[in-house]
């Protein structure tokens, strides 16, 4: 069943929404070379402590940090530790804040100090695979709607979907009804309908889908070595279109 959330409940989502937002702005703005993983995984901690509200990626399902990291070839679910980050590389910085019983979620990838063209194109077009992503969440259209619009933009400009990840609903639990997933048909899967949250997050590779986990049992890489970025908000379906619940 998926759920469908009161006005009320929508007000409450979207201060947990305002505070994931912000505290990604600061995790953003504290990318530089030379910064480890685990210091910008304590600068959004701290962020979303000092708003009053927990980490919900802390302890989730054994996860051990309040951000997910990930560096480059690195999918999503990093785990910040003592990696510095270098001149060239691109980070992104997943993160989930609760809030007054409701979870807000949302991803970026930044760029570390001057990075390649290649990894400029990449982020601009998982950015822009993003937007058209929300764009198709209308009330009355359905998840593969959403899911087109990703995968047709995306694999027309030359970059492969990550299919072994998905974006999700969301409300009280970080992970609800409906999967959201970056790649399908038009006109399959779930309704949307007023009142749905959901999360749309493209994971795009720069070269193949293909991924493999790390020993940690977290960590996801592409298996041939190509980038990986990743751009996620957490949107409402309302009847007069999405709205963007995590914008800053």
């Amino acid at each position: 069943m998926i759920p469908v959330k009161s006005p009320a409940e929508l007000e409450k989502m979207r201060r947990a929404c305002q505070i994931t937002a912000a505290a990604l702005k600061e995790g953003g703005e504290a990318v530089k070379p030379g910064v480890t993983t685990a210091q910008l995984d304590r600068v959004v901690h701290n962020a979303i402590v000092s708003m009053g509200a927990k980490p919900a990626c802390l302890g989730y399902c054994g996860f051990p940090a309040a951000t997910c990291i990930s560096v480059n070839d690195e999918v999503v679910h990093g785990i910040p530790g003592s990696r510095t980050l270098q001149t060239g590389d691109i980070v992104s910085l997943d993160l989930c804040a609760e809030y007054d019983g409701f979870v807000g979620d949302s991803a970026a990838t930044f760029a570390v100090g001057e990075i390649s063209p290649e990894a400029q194109r990449l982020l601009k077009v998982t950015r822009e695979a993003l937007v058209r992503g929300i764009a198709a969440a209308q009330a009355g259209a359905r998840i593969g709607d959403i899911s087109f619009a990703v995968q047709s933009y995306t694999e027309q400009q030359g970059f492969a979907v990550i299919r072994d990840y998905t974006g999700h609903g969301i409300g009280r639990e970080m992970h609800e009804s409906p999967d959201v997933p970056n790649y399908g048909k038009p006109g399959h899967g779930p309704r949307l309908v007023p009142g749905m949250t959901i999360c749309i997050e493209p994971m795009i590779a720069e070269k193949s889908w293909a991924v493999r986990i790390l020993s940690d049992g977290w960590t996801a890489k592409t298996r041939d070595g190509g980038m990986a970025a990743h751009f996620e908000h957490t949107v409402a379906i309302t009847a007069k279109g999405p709205v963007i619940l995590t914008k800053p």
